[in-house]
């Protein structure tokens, strides 16, 4: 640019009063100044190349940690944020972070800690936290780009869902092998003492311990289906067929089906269920729902007592209750009863059961359309278990119903999530 402009004013001038060196010279002084020329323009679009790329970088790295479900802080060597993700803002709840130091912006002296702790190691630290009531697996490393600047990477990963996941695994199989032992060890010795050679049983002793060992296992089969129910549940392979159908005959099958169980006992299951009532149901599923609730009745109840049923409609709604003269359920317990493993007092209902049952019932129910609950002790003595289906002839506000043809998948009360 500049040589171009020397040439045209020369040019303008005229070069006849000059000699040849003189020209030479000029001459050389203008190829000089082109190639001036050519080295700032080469060098601006080298920077602006440079700029760009830049910019191209600045981009991806706050695109890669604005979709970033972890929390990414990045810390100056004074514990001042410098900069931080989304994650992380909304991690720290403030927006104003950015300047502050850690410490004023989180309340956390395991994290600060940590951070502190990366300044003096090269390598990255690992550690598990618990801030508020969320757990974080936490990740500190210190960088130092090019050796000037010194800075310190926070990465903070959830993992609160996965801690409760394993606490809830680790309770599964607690609860499966001490459930599992006690009907298997009962039955052993049972049988054990029918063959001792030392000790002919009679007859009657016999019928006795047979009893006995039916009993166990129908302990081992209930347990069996309640954790196949479950598993069902939870791989979403379970699916609703809702009809037309009757709820006396309903009911009728499952009270034939708990017969035996309170024969032993010596109870009976009285049943006041209009034989007019029809509800919107899946037989089979409801008959699950309504049979752990009369195991949950016979089990509580004292012998040679009753459980009662009854049923009436209320609205666009069939409300049943389930009546036992039990101890029944106590008010500061009456909504963790449904959660899964949850026991009330062992020490009454003689340790049996895993505590899935009640949980079955509400996710069955609940996909229906209708609720469950149970009435506090503190309003008289027994339980009351009582929950709502929808009438054949109402329109349910949860899905559509289509007939006989409907299918709708099952899944898990939110309720009955581990905690």
């Amino acid at each position: 640019m500049e040589g171009a402009t020397i040439l045209m004013a020369l040019s303008l001038l005229g070069l006849g009063g000059l000699c040849a060196h003189q020209r030479r010279k000029l001459r050389q002084l203008v190829a000089a100044s082109n190639n001036h020329d050519d080295e700032i323009s080469q060098l601006r679009s080298r920077l602006q190349a440079a700029e760009q790329e830049n910019l191209r970088s600045s981009a991806l790295l706050s695109t890669y940690a604005s979709v970033s479900f972890d929390a990414v802080i990045l810390l100056d060597e004074d514990l001042r944020i410098v900069s931080l993700n989304g994650s992380a803002a909304r991690l720290l709840e403030s927006d104003s972070a950015v300047g502050r130091r850690l410490d004023e912006v989180i309340n956390s002296q395991d994290l600060c800690d940590l951070a502190d702790l990366a300044r003096r190691e090269t390598e990255s630290l690992d550690q598990q936290l618990v801030i508020g009531d969320r757990n974080y697996r936490v990740r500190v490393r210190s960088v130092s780009p090019g050796g000037s600047a010194h800075f310190i990477g926070v990465g903070m990963q959830d993992i609160t869902d996965l801690v409760h996941l394993n606490r809830a695994r680790r309770d599964l199989v607690a609860n499966i092998s001490h459930e599992l032992r006690t009907p298997i060890t009962r039955i052993r010795l049972i049988i054990e003492g029918l063959f001792l050679d030392a000790d002919k049983p009679k007859r009657k002793a016999s019928i006795q311990s047979l009893k006995e060992i039916a009993t166990e296992t129908d302990a081992l089969l209930l347990l069996a289906q309640e954790l196949l129910d479950l598993s069902m549940i939870e791989s979403g392979q379970a699916i609703l067929r809702l009809v037309k159908t009757p709820l006396k005959q309903v009911f009728d099958e499952a009270i034939e089906r708990l017969g035996s169980q309170a024969e032993t006992k010596k109870l009976s299951i009285v049943s006041h269920v209009p034989q007019k009532l029809v509800v919107l149901c899946d037989a089979d599923q409801l008959k699950r729902a309504l049979g752990n609730l009369l195991h949950n009745a016979i089990k509580w109840s004292p012998p040679g007592d009753a459980v009662t049923i009854t049923a009436a409609e209320d609205g666009d709604e069939v409300v049943v209750t389930v009546y036992d003269n039990g101890p029944g359920v106590a008010d500061d317990v009456r909504e963790r009863i449904f959660e899964r493993f949850y026991q009330a007092d062992v020490s009454h209902s003689g340790d049996e059961g895993a505590g899935l049952g009640l949980a079955i019932c509400k996710h069955i129910i609940e996909a229906h359309g209708g609720n469950i609950w149970a009435e506090g002790n503190s309003q008289g003595k027994g339980g009351h278990f009582v929950f709502s289906l929808l009438k054949a002839d109402a329109d349910p506000e949860p899905a559509p119903v289509a007939g006989a043809g409907d299918e709708r998948a099952l899944e898990m009360p939110e309720s009955a999530n581990p905690a």
